[in-house]
């Protein structure tokens, strides 16, 4: 049985700690830990993205054999405009100058003024293939606007996915469950976060729990089999490695029973080894 890819959102090793190692320096340790892809995070190059050498970056990623998505703090749409954020191409030209195949942005104000066929024109140029996520604001982090977004879309057939964010659909107290049912078939990949609240009563993301895993397990029966995911909460400890290793191996096993079902002959093979 072929598990699913899993990725890093370089985040989850601390903003602080990434800016000062720079994102190249977390290659090895995510292929030693059997991840397969880089999330790179455009917040957390330091100083700035314009300062970065992303060539000899995205030659340092394809040296190790990651596949590499491309994150960027961007909404698709600004408040009151029918065109797609013109930040988009210069980001668009970052992405692929990294080598990445993927780029991760906020839907932002999308609404029904907004000129998707201008969108399709933007992308036109670029081999990097759109995700578009939900984030924690108020106009990114609900499930309708994405409903819409997607039904406009996929009725003009526009290759462009959804990053299904587990976590941030607690920001605007909207329903997980729900969105998983009315958007999993869009969904292309998974960025998995549990959630809680701080003394101070802030919502911060934290590893999994049990109860997290069963929640989880519920929502991507909603989505594509052996969906790619993304670890998207703190990795922290002594041995770097060994807790990345054991959290990546976690989020490859999430949804097997789901695999399992849809290959039962692969499975019963298996299960006499």
């Amino acid at each position: 049985m072929t598990l699913p890819s899993v990725a890093i959102s370089l985040g989850a090793f601390g903003a602080d700690r990434v800016r000062a190692q720079g994102q190249a320096s977390f290659i090895t340790l995510l292929v030693d830990a059997g991840v397969k892809r880089i999330e790179l995070r455009e917040e957390l190059f330091s100083p700035s993205v314009d300062d970065e050498d992303l060539p000899a970056l995205a030659r340092a990623i394809q040296a190790q054999g990651l596949e590499c998505l491309y994150s960027a703090p961007l909404e698709l749409w600004l408040e009151g405009d029918t065109q797609p954020n013109p930040e988009l191409r210069p980001t668009l030209e970052r992405a692929s100058a990294c080598g990445a195949f993927w780029l991760k942005v906020s839907l932002g104000h999308f609404g029904e003024h907004c000129d998707v066929t201008a969108l399709a024109v933007r992308l036109a140029p670029y081999d990097v293939h759109l995700l578009v996520e939900n984030d924690q604001t108020e106009q990114g982090g609900r499930i309708e606007p994405f409903v819409q977004f997607f039904a406009q879309i996929t009725a003009l057939q526009m290759p462009i996915g959804m990053t299904f964010d587990i976590g941030n659909w607690r920001w605007q107290e909207q329903s997980a469950r729900d969105a998983a049912q009315q958007l999993g078939r869009y969904v292309e990949y998974l960025h998995c976060k549990a959630i809680t609240r701080s003394a101070s009563g802030k919502l911060i993301a934290v590893p999994p729990a049990s109860i997290d895993l069963q929640q989880w397990e519920l929502l991507i029966q909603h989505m594509p089999v052996n969906l790619p995911r993304a670890i998207e909460y703190p990795l922290q400890g002594d041995d770097l490695l060994q807790v990345t290793r054991e959290q990546a191996a976690l989020l490859a096993r999430l949804g097997q029973w789901q695999s399992a079902q849809t290959h039962p002959k692969e499975t019963e093979a298996l299960s006499h080894v």
